[in-house]
């Protein structure tokens, strides 16, 4: 790989599910596909269900892990972009800039726009970010590879 940080900007960049792992307080793990719009290949916005498990568990423990990479290719030949970062449900004008990155890509995926009353009481849905605290790749060798985004 020549440039491992070329490489992780195109994962990011072809690909619309992340995989978010997640723990509860008791450190029980969890991880849950969820589509994804990046910002500066650093931050990671999504939407989902405050009741769901992955959603409970930020609320109790913000670090999670994330892996983004290509499913469809044949074996022996994936290759992941991973993260450990730290994920808030993001409220007010942070919630509202990171609104407008998320709804361009996911309008551009044929998806919808979402406003803040799409993601507050009494909507069913929350937003949420996670920032990347450190981000590689693997190489031929299978080791880890730190890249900077």
């Amino acid at each position: 790989m020549e440039d491992p940080a070329a490489h992780a900007r195109a994962l990011i960049d072809a690909n619309l599910y992340m995989v978010l792992g997640t723990a509860d307080e008791d450190g029980l793990p969890w991880a849950a596909p969820v589509y994804y719009a990046p910002s500066e290949y650093r931050e990671f916005f999504w939407v989902s269900k405050p009741e769901a498990r992955h959603s409970r568990n930020i609320a109790a423990r913000s670090e999670v892990s994330i892996v983004i990479f290509d499913s469809s290719v044949p074996i022996g030949t994936g290759q992941g972009v991973y993260m450990t970062a730290h994920a808030v449900e993001l409220e007010g004008d942070e919630r509202d800039a990171g609104l407008e990155v998320y709804s361009r890509r996911a309008v551009a995926h044929g998806g919808r726009a979402f406003t803040p009353d799409d993601v507050e009481e009494p909507a069913g849905l929350r937003f949420y970010r996670a920032a990347a605290v450190e981000q590689f790749v693997l190489d031929e060798g299978d080791r880890r590879v730190p890249v900077s985004l």
